[in-house]
C-alpha cells in the first residue's frame, strides 16, 4: 500500500495544472490511444492500446502550434508532415480533448477525406475523454452524456462536443468554434483528378468555413498530395517549403508548420541540417530509401515525403523524360545501359544568385556530352552562401571535372561576378574557359534546348543523388516554382553545348591496335557507327 505524503501531493498538483496549461501537458498526463487496429466492438467501443512512443521534438512543435491555434481567435494553421509523423495524434485526437476540457462547451468538427478516418479520430478522442486520468484535470469532472451513443457525434456534460464526419458529407446545420481537417486528400487517384480536387475545395469555401462561429479557428493537417489541393490552393504562389505566419490566397494570415521527411531548407522549424532526416528514434536507418532512392517514386518522394507535390506533367518536361544511370559502376565505353561513359567532354555552368532578401539560390552544375551528343549530368552543388563561398565550390568542381567550358550568364551578372571568379581561378590554379551566355528574359526560351533534349531521351541522371531528384522535381514544375535556379543552369548547359563539339566516338578494342586507314581499320569504323543507343534505361 502506498503512501500518500506531501511530496507527492505536491506533484500530482504541478502535474495537473501543467495538463491543464498546454497540450504538451496533457500529453504526459494520459496514456494516448493508439490507431485501432482490431474490428469496432460496439460492446466495447472505447477500448483501445495506448500508443508506446515518446514525444518527440516535431510532436512538441506541433503541440504549440495547436495551442496558438485553440487560443487565439480566428487563428489558421496548416501543419505539413510525412505519412507516420502522428500529426493526427496530436492534430485530430489530442489537441481537440484538451480544447474540450479546457473550454467548455467548444464545439468541435472533425473531418477528413472520407467519413472513416475522422470516426478513427473519434473514437480515439472518446476514449480519453473516458480516462479517469482525463476527467480528474478539469475542475468540471466531464464525461460523456452518452457513454453508448453514436462515435461520429457525441457530447461531454460541461457543453464540449465532437462531430466526425467526411469532407464532402456536409456539415449544413452545425456550427464549430474548432473544424480540424485531416487528410482531405485519400489516395493518388482522388489527387490527380481535378474533379476531386475542386469538390474538396469548393466544400471548403462554400461550406465548412462558413460553419465557424465567429473567432473560430481552422487547422488543416495533412501530407501533401496534390498541388491541387486545398493547401496549395490556399498558399501563395511563390510558397517554397517554409515555415511561419504567411499571408495566404484567401486573404487570412495562416501559420505554416512544414516538417519534410529529409530537411531541405536552412530555415528547418526543427533546427535540422539540410540533409537529416526525421524522427531517427523512430523512422530508422533505410526507412526512406524505398521513396528517395527509387526514381520510379519521385512524385511519391517529393509531395507525401517532402511535402512539395509536383504535377505528373509539367508544362515543359515529365518523369518520363530523363534517363538514369548507376554513378557507383566504374565507366565504359562498351554502350550499357544505365553505365556512365568514359570518353566525356565535360561541360559546367552556374547560376548566381545576386538578390538580396529573395532566398534565390547559387547553383553550378556539370554534364558531360557522349559521342551521340547525349548529355550526362555528373556533380551538382547549391546553396544560400556569400559569393567567395559559391565561387569555391566552382573552383572544386572545375579542378575534379576539368571542363572545356565553363557558362554563366552575361550582362549585369558577368560584370558582377566574373571579376572575381577569374581572380579566384589563377590564384587556385584551376582554369577553364569562361563564357558569358547571352541573357534572355523569357523563361520558356532559356530552356528550349535542354528540353528537347530531354523530350529526345538524351539526358542521363544519377541515382541515389538528391540533388538529381531535386532537379527534376524543379524541372517538372516549371515554370510554376519559386526557384528555377537549377532550371536555368540547365539552360545555360543546353546552349552551351549546342556550340561545342560532341566527343570522340569510342573505338572497338580491336580498332586500337589496327594500322590506321587498312582496310580492317575501315570495317571496324563501320561496325562502331552501329552501337546500339543507350535509350532503354527509363528513370
Amino acid at each position: 500500500m502506498s503512501v500518500v505524503t506531501d511530496d507527492l501531493i505536491a506533484y500530482e498538483v504541478r502535474r495537473r495544472s501543467w495538463a491543464r496549461a498546454s497540450i504538451e501537458g496533457l500529453v504526459n498526463a494520459i496514456e494516448i490511444p493508439r490507431v485501432p487496429s482490431a474490428p469496432f466492438d460496439p460492446e466495447h467501443p472505447d477500448v483501445i492500446a495506448p500508443i508506446e512512443t515518446k514525444l518527440a521534438q516535431h510532436h512538441q512543435l506541433m503541440c504549440a502550434a495547436l495551442q496558438r491555434a485553440y487560443t487565439t481567435p480566428n487563428y489558421r494553421l496548416m501543419i505539413f508532415t510525412p505519412p507516420g509523423a502522428a500529426k493526427s495524434t496530436y492534430g485530430s485526437v489530442v489537441g481537440p480533448t484538451w480544447l474540450m476540457g479546457k473550454k467548455p462547451g467548444t464545439e468541435v468538427v472533425v473531418l477528413g477525406y472520407d467519413s472513416d478516418l475522422p470516426m478513427q479520430h473519434s473514437r480515439r478522442a472518446r476514449a480519453i475523454v473516458r480516462d479517469p486520468a482525463y476527467r480528474a484535470l478539469w475542475p468540471e469532472r466531464p464525461v460523456l452524456s452518452n457513454d453508448k451513443g453514436a462515435q461520429d457525434n457525441w457530447q461531454l456534460t460541461n457543453g464540449s462536443s465532437m462531430i466526425a464526419a467526411g469532407i464532402l458529407a456536409g456539415v449544413t446545420g452545425y456550427r464549430a468554434h474548432l473544424i480540424d481537417i485531416d487528410d482531405p486528400v485519400k489516395n493518388r487517384e482522388q489527387a490527380d483528378s481535378r474533379t476531386e480536387q475542386d469538390k474538396r475545395f469548393d466544400e471548403y469555401n462554400d461550406t465548412v468555413s462558413t460553419r465557424l462561429y465567429p473567432g473560430g479557428s481552422v487547422v488543416l493537417t495533412q501530407t501533401r498530395w496534390s498541388e491541387l489541393d486545398i493547401s496549395s490552393r490556399l498558399l501563395p504562389e511563390d510558397y517554397d517549403g517554409e515555415s511561419g505566419l504567411i499571408l495566404c490566397r484567401d486573404g487570412q494570415l495562416w501559420e505554416v508548420l512544414n516538417i519534410p521527411a529529409k530537411a531541405r531548407r536552412a530555415d528547418d522549424p526543427l533546427g535540422r541540417k539540410i540533409g537529416e532526416y526525421l524522427w531517427p528514434e523512430w523512422f530508422k536507418p533505410g526507412h526512406w530509401d524505398k521513396w528517395e532512392k527509387n526514381p520510379l517514386a519521385l512524385r511519391s518522394w517529393e509531395a507525401l515525403c517532402q511535402q512539395n507535390p509536383v504535377p505528373r506533367e509539367g508544362i515543359n518536361f515529365s518523369e518520363g523524360d530523363f534517363l538514369w544511370y548507376d554513378p557507383d559502376l566504374q565507366p565504359s565505353d562498351a554502350g550499357e545501359d544505365g553505365v556512365l561513359p568514359h570518353s566525356l567532354h565535360f561541360y559546367g555552368a552556374s547560376d548566381y544568385a545576386t538578390m538580396e532578401g529573395r532566398g534565390d539560390f547559387t547553383e553550378h552544375g556539370v554534364g558531360g556530352v557522349d559521342w551521340k551528343g547525349d548529355i550526362w549530368l555528373t556533380d551538382w552543388w547549391y546553396g544560400q552562401k556569400e559569393t567567395d563561398v559559391s565561387i569555391e565550390h566552382f573552383v572544386r568542381l572545375v579542378r575534379q571535372w576539368r571542363p572545356r567550358r565553363w557558362g554563366h550568364e552575361g550582362g549585369v551578372i558577368d560584370h558582377a561576378i566574373g571579376p572575381a571568379v577569374r581572380r579566384t581561378m589563377r590564384e587556385k590554379n584551376a582554369f577553364t574557359m569562361l563564357i558569358a551566355m547571352p541573357s534572355i528574359s523569357d523563361k520558356a526560351a532559356k530552356l528550349l534546348s535542354f528540353n528537347a533534349r530531354a523530350k529526345a531521351h538524351t539526358i542521363h541522371l544519377p541515382l541515389r543523388r538528391e540533388w538529381a531528384r531535386r532537379l527534376v522535381a524543379q524541372l517538372i514544375k516549371f515554370p510554376a516554382v519559386a526557384h528555377d535556379d537549377a532550371a536555368d543552369v540547365c539552360g545555360l548547359l543546353g546552349r552551351m553545348v549546342d556550340q561545342m563539339v560532341d566527343a570522340e566516338r569510342p573505338l572497338p578494342p580491336e580498332r586500337q591496335f589496327l594500322t590506321p586507314f587498312t582496310e580492317r581499320w575501315f570495317t571496324a569504323h563501320d561496325e562502331a557507327d552501329r552501337v546500339k543507343p543507350r535509350y532503354t534505361s527509363r528513370g
